[in-house]
């Protein structure tokens, strides 16, 4: 037990380190991370921290050998590249972590240039697998088709955005779908900015908002189910695509509102104040936890995490394995980095995805809040 909380807290710190720009050595490979908006460069190796295991080390069973795949007989080698969101950036990481730890010969960088920058990469040809908190858009799917790459759409875990204010307000006790919309709606930019206007019995004081960047999947999911149509907000707002800097901007200012992933916000909680956010559907408000994300209570601000993977590449042994191994582990390290996992039959539906090598993508304008499993049943 002392071991995983280690690890866990490692795999924070590498998380952290990567929206800073830091390389970290995963294993025998390196992790590159390259934070804020602007598109990175592909992940580069740097010198081993430590030698490669010793054939006898690498028999030794891991503490989590009961969750892995059964090796395959041939002894796997080559290189796996991974970029895009930075809210997926956590569950490939720990995925690429344990996987090397069963194939010390193959390679994992997992790099972070946003949702819409690892899109870029990938149907320019320059990664073999995209992280996307949010499903592909019509522009993304043109450059693909322009460049001749097919791509396999695949949901890995469960993300709830938070809506937070600072600790000290003692005065936000909810807010509706109508608030935040009338908040962060384009129309409102420099016309609402006190809370008053929000609600008249909340104080007289300045309305100071923080989220995200726009090249940023969390941006393109908040502004679609709030706003109703994906990109519409206002832009007086201080924004950006590392969370980090949105958590230290609401913690540091008592009148802020601010949005980001789930994951981010309980692991601050104590520096930002979770906000509960009423369901339209049911008029009660709820609070997002692992719970209430993964029952579908809480509403609209719960969405799917994907990985997308080039068919082209997909046939290598090693990505094969390696896609495999990530929806097989998923639920287990995408919950111990602080997601929440998919039901077990959305991932088996998943794999069967990737093994029939379906292509395309089904989530494209999918209705907020429908059940994976039901949009993986479609086809």
């Amino acid at each position: 037990m002392q071991e995983r909380t280690t690890r866990l807290s490692r795999r924070q710190l590498i998380a952290r380190l990567a929206t800073l720009g830091a390389t970290v050595p995963v294993a025998s490979a390196l992790i590159a991370a390259c934070g804020g908006g602007q598109a990175t460069p592909t992940p580069t190796t740097a010198p081993a921290a430590q030698p490669s295991p010793t054939p006898a080390a690498a028999a030794q069973p891991s503490p989590t050998a009961a969750m892995a795949t059964t090796p395959t007989a041939q002894q796997l080698s080559g290189t796996i590249t991974i970029d895009g969101s930075s809210t997926v950036f956590p569950i490939s990481e720990a995925v690429a972590e344990e996987f090397q730890k069963k194939y010390p010969q193959v390679k994992v960088t997992v790099g972070i240039s946003g949702t819409g920058g690892g899109f870029k990469k990938f149907c320019n040809k320059e990664t073999d697998i995209s992280n996307a908190s949010r499903p592909i858009k019509d522009s993304e799917v043109e450059a693909c088709q322009k460049s001749g790459r097919e791509y396999i759409e695949l949901p890995v875990a469960f993300d709830g955005l938070a809506v937070v204010v600072n600790p000290q307000n003692d005065w936000v006790d909810y807010l509706t779908v109508e608030e935040l919309n009338l908040i962060w709606k384009p129309e409102s930019q420099g016309v609402i900015t006190r809370w008053n206007q929000v609600r008249p019995n909340w104080p007289d004081a300045p309305l100071n908002l923080y989220g995200a960047g726009t090249d940023s999947g969390t941006f393109d999911y908040f502004t679609e189910a709030i706003n109703g149509k994906s990109g519409a907000s206002r832009g007086d707002y201080t924004a950006s695509e590392d969370d980090n800097v949105l958590v230290l901007g609401v913690a540091g200012d008592k009148n802020a509102l601010g949005y980001f992933g789930l994951a981010y916000a309980i692991e601050n909680k104590g520096r930002v104040k979770i906000v509960p956010i009423v369901n339209p559907k049911t008029g009660k408000p709820v609070e997002p936890n692992l719970e209430t994300v993964n029952t579908g209570q809480y509403q609209p601000l719960s969405r799917p995490l994907f990985i997308y993977v080039a068919r082209d590449q997909a046939d290598r042994p090693e990505l094969q394995a390696f896609i495999e191994f990530y929806l097989d582990n998923a639920a287990e390290l995408s919950q111990e980095v602080g997601y929440i996992p998919l039901p077990d039959e959305a991932y088996q539906l998943a794999k069967k995805r990737f093994q029939a090598r379906k292509t395309g993508s089904v989530f494209k304008g999918v209705e907020v809040g429908v059940s994976i499993e039901d949009v993986l049943k479609r086809e």
